[in-house]
């Protein structure tokens, strides 16, 4: 289905506003102020408050079936639908490869196996998770490179769970190594430097 509509020029945040969901729910843009969906229903309820808001705004729109398209004409818009999704799918990948992969490796490398540092990347990962989600629900025609995004994601989660299991061990012998509590605080006091009821150590 093909939407056409207009907005005011002023204010400028109600135009991208509008511009800004309509790519979110994964419009492919003929030119300005011009875009076309696949025609399902749910599609059409995800549009709903977009339309609306183009109305409140002082806009105005078309919503237009697209009907016994030409062959030719419906694989350019396949191809436009798929490249958008190739694109999406290829910012994952460097991503991953750039950012996460770098990150996990850089941290290993330093040693910094806490905790805190395992929690850090596991929350970069879930955003990456999120983000494919959201490309692979709009990825209505199947963009090329969809697989090596998916693998990409299975090797950062691969890396992660790594970087979690060395963090799991150092955390566990450093608990091992660590003299419990209450030996410390005996040896504390044998040597003179805290004076404790007797009842305080054990």
């Amino acid at each position: 289905m093909l939407i056409v509509y207009r907005m005011p020029a002023k204010p400028t945040s109600a135009r991208v506003a509008v511009w800004r969901q309509l790519k979110k729910a994964g419009a492919v843009y003929l030119q300005q102020s011009v875009c076309i969906f696949p025609d399902t229903a749910r599609i059409r309820r995800e549009l709903q408050p977009i339309l609306t808001k183009i109305d409140a705004s002082s806009g105005s729109f078309h919503l237009l079936p697209l009907r016994s398209l030409p062959a030719s004409e419906q694989e350019k818009l396949v191809r436009e639908f798929q490249s958008q999704s190739g694109k999406q799918y290829q910012e994952i990948i460097e991503n991953c490869e750039i950012n996460f992969q770098k990150e996990v490796e850089f941290e290993s490398f330093r040693g910094n196996f806490t905790y805190e540092e395992a929690e850090e990347i596991r929350i970069e990962f879930d955003k990456i998770v999120r983000w494919f989600a959201t490309v692979a629900e709009r990825d209505w025609f199947g963009a090329s490179n969809a697989l090596e995004a998916r693998q990409w994601l299975d090797r950062c989660e691969k890396l992660l769970e790594g970087f979690e299991e060395k963090v799991f061990q150092v955390q566990s012998a450093d608990d091992e190594v660590r003299p419990p509590r209450s030996s410390a605080l005996r040896q504390r006091v044998l040597t003179g430097s805290v004076s404790l009821r007797r009842e305080e150590i054990g």
